[in-house]
């Protein structure tokens, strides 16, 4: 079932998910390279509910967060990789900064992000909220992040 999905699907795909009764959850994020964190973090989201469409930052809007030498892994490849996990269903690429706009379209019955945020800092929370749906935050397992990662291997080099 997992996929990676165009935008224009998402209308069809939320009606199909609403007339089956199906619970939506919704994630976003980088996913530059993979990690333990990254599958505790989407197995935990999965657990939230039926669906779980993740989305993932296309590399034009990685390079405007992150910096110019970011992403790593193209946007193809990490969409590749993400939509392969087991808990994830469908994954989704957007251009923009933040997820606001892509969850306007979906409007998930759930919208998770990692604790490290706060309730009132999670983009898209408001229309969650507005139409029934609920925002939560999972605890990470451990402090690992791509960017730590990163700084791990250029550490070990170029020392």
């Amino acid at each position: 079932m997992n996929s990676i999905s165009d935008r224009t699907d998402i209308p069809a795909l939320r009606k199909k998910f609403k007339s089956g009764k199906k619970k939506v959850v919704f994630t976003n994020g980088v996913f530059d390279i993979l990690h333990y964190g990254h599958v505790d973090y989407l197995t935990k989201s999965k657990n939230l509910g039926d669906i779980l469409i993740v989305g993932i930052n296309s590399d034009s809007s990685v390079k405007r967060i992150k910096g110019e030498k970011r992403p790593i892994v193209n946007e193809k490849e990490r969409a590749l990789i993400v939509a392969n996990l087991k808990p994830v269903d469908y994954v989704i690429l957007f251009d923009e900064d933040t997820p606001q706009k892509l969850i306007e379209e979906i409007v998930p019955d759930i919208l998770v992000k990692g604790a490290d945020w706060t309730l009132d800092e999670i983009v898209g929370k408001e229309i969650v909220e507005k139409n029934g749906g609920a925002v939560k935050t999972i605890k990470f397992v451990n402090e690992q992040s791509s960017s730590k990662i990163i700084k791990s291997i250029l550490d070990k080099y170029n020392n």
